[in-house]
């Protein structure tokens, strides 16, 4: 039982949450919330309205009959009262004798009580002698509010009819207990010419009004209840008819959105919905054919490139053989014609691999890119990617650092389209790091391994970073290609990542260098949620700008040359970099009298 109840209370507390959510996803549940929401209250306001106006009817009917009856008692009683002769008043039987035929007299066409109740009390010389009390519903003089009785009572309200609402306390019809029931009280002092005087009253139960407008009051709310779902349920048909049509529209659209182009809604009529429909497939029709266009254009297109980079490679290995052959023997021309030998074969190279992207991306646009995925360390990939780039850092000035964990990194991935990767990002760092130091991050977990290259050249500016990645495009267009790039290198980095279900992307700043991060799962075929590297790193600008670094900071890499002498390799030392110090940051030894370093951290702030 505690668990049914423990279930309840969960399905209780999710039901806001539900209700919110179909409000905003459900144009229909809306419409028809709104109407039953302005319905009942319409419902509950009119029924208000009709209520009190059925109300007053009853009792402004009720009291000009019960009125009527009583000033005719009131007069019945004057008449009656004043035909007593005095020997009638002055004997004590007879006097209660006539007293209870006056009694009965206006007791008359009660109900036994049932109407209307009549108490006679006479005031005077005969005060104290009362009427009979025959009917068990008979009402009591004293019960009357003093109010009341101290008004009539006013000599000179004498013979005037006065009435008040009044709550009557009575016997139920069954005994069992007292019940209130509204009433209204009529009462009048009459006195006549001979000194006899005696109060009347008249209290007529509102019993029945009050069964009638409790009556009225159900039957409005039924009524009410079946109007609100009566309109709720029309405003459920009419939005449908409505709603429907949108939604088709909507799943076909996603449909289209999937490449599924032949879909079409249904036309209906000739109505607005049946012009949104008959729109809608013009509209679908024209996306069919201008996609198809454009589809066989790309085809076209890629055709036209794998056609042509396979028809240049014939005379392209013929032009090779020559250039080689006037590149061997250059050495016997003069100098002019030895220099044109070593720019045409440059040149060659290059247009070599210009060659091979373009069929390299040419098969990602044919879908034909296929991954040979094995697992491999990542830190033994990455050096020797560092390894084959230590020529281009010594001729740019720069120092590659490479920050590897003690564990391996391994991941099933395509040896050769990863190693394209990182060469592309560690000849682009050092390219670019206008003679700083480049550093190369690994880090892995559980699901993934990153590898981050992080250069402190010119940076990049605002919205360049998801540009990298087209295809011939350059941060400078006037900067040289002194290693040969052909400009599509980041984009084929970018189709190789995504092969893998990683990712590729890029961070920089103005004067701050930039990073690259590629992130791959360990598994194939595992989708990535988060990467082990952060994408801004933690040494940029905007982090320094924001955040005061204590004064005795634990020193994080930075050290001068002459700093890692003790741990420089002994002659004969075959340990690479990666195992002397995997963690340390090497700037170039600073020049003689250059002034210290001093902490620029308070201006950066």
């Amino acid at each position: 039982m505690a668990r049914r109840w423990r279930r309840w209370g969960a399905a209780a507390l999710r039901l806001p949450g539900r209700v919110r959510s179909r409000w905003r996803r459900s144009l229909q549940f809306r419409v028809v919330a709104v109407t039953m929401v302005l319905s009942v209250i319409v419902a509950v306001g009119l029924g208000e309205f009709v209520a009190d106006r059925v109300a007053k009817g009853l009792q402004a009917t009720r009291y000009s009959v019960a009125q009527g009856i009583a000033e005719s008692g009131f007069r019945i009683a004057r008449t009656q009262l004043g035909s007593y002769s005095n020997g009638t008043v002055n004997d004590s039987a007879n006097f209660t004798a006539s007293a209870e035929q006056l009694f009965n007299l206006l007791n008359t066409g009660s109900a036994d009580g049932q109407l209307y109740q009549v108490a006679l009390e006479f005031a005077g010389d005969q005060a104290g002698v009362s009427a009979p009390y025959s009917s068990p519903r008979a009402f009591k003089p004293s019960a009357v509010p003093a109010a009341l009785q101290e008004k009539i009572q006013t000599p000179e309200n004498a013979n005037q009819g006065f009435s008040q609402y009044y709550t009557l306390t009575e016997t139920s019809a069954d005994g069992s207990g007292q019940i209130s029931v509204p009433a209204v009280l009529f009462a009048e002092r009459v006195s006549t010419t001979g000194g006899l005087t005696a109060d009347v009253y008249y209290v007529f139960p509102l019993r029945q009004d009050q069964q009638t407008l409790n009556n009225v009051e159900e039957s409005l709310l039924l009524a009410g209840l079946v109007l609100v779902l009566a309109l709720a349920v029309i405003a459920w048909f009419v939005t449908r008819q409505v709603v429907t049509p949108v939604r088709m529209a909507a799943a076909i659209a996603e449909r289209l959105a999937a490449g599924r182009l032949d879909e079409q809604m249904r036309v209906r009529g000739e109505d607005d919905l049946a012009s949104l429909a008959t729109s809608f497939n013009k509209m679908a029709m024209n996306l069919q054919s201008q996609i198809r266009r454009l589809e066989e254009l790309s085809r076209m297109q890629r055709r036209f490139v794998s056609d042509v980079s396979h028809e240049l490679r014939t005379p392209l290995t013929t032009v090779r053989m020559a250039a080689d052959l006037i590149h061997d023997a250059r050495e016997d021309f003069d100098p002019t014609v030895a220099r044109s030998a070593e720019l045409l074969q440059t040149q060659l190279d290059r247009f070599e691999e210009l060659l091979a992207d373009l069929l390299e991306i040419s098969r990602f646009d044919a879908g034909a890119a296929v991954l040979d995925a094995e697992p491999v360390d990542l830190r033994v990939l990455t050096q020797k990617v560092v390894d084959g780039a230590e020529p281009l850092a010594e001729n740019k000035g720069s120092r590659v650092v490479t920050r590897f964990p003690d564990r391996p990194a391994l991941a099933e991935v395509d040896t050769r389209r990863i190693d394209r990767i990182l060469r592309n990002l560690v000849v682009n760092a050092i390219e670019h790091g206008e003679g700083k130091d480049v550093v190369i991050s690994i880090a892995a977990d559980e699901d993934a391994v990153a590898v981050s290259v992080r250069d402190y050249g010119v940076g990049l500016r605002p919205g360049e970073s998801s540009l990298v990645f087209n295809r011939f495009w350059r941060a400078d267009p006037a900067r040289a290609r002194t290693t040969g790039g052909t400009g599509l290198g980041l984009s084929i980095a970018l189709e190789d990542a995504k092969l893998h279900r990683g990712w590729l992307q890029a961070w920089g700043e103005p004067g701050g260098g930039t990073q690259f991060r590629l992130t791959v799962p360990r598994t194939v075929g595992t989708e990535l949620l988060h990467s082990p590297i952060r994408l801004e790193p933690e040494d940029s600008q905007h982090h320094q700008r924001h955040r005061r670094l204590p004064a005795a900071a634990a020193p994080r890499g930075l050290v001068r040359s002459a700093a890692v002498a003790a741990i420089a390799p002994s002659p004969g030392d075959s340990s690479s970099r990666i195992e002397r110090y995997p963690n340390t940051f090497v700037l170039p030894p600073a020049p003689v009298n250059a002034p210290e370093p001093r902490d620029t951290r308070d201006e950066e702030e």
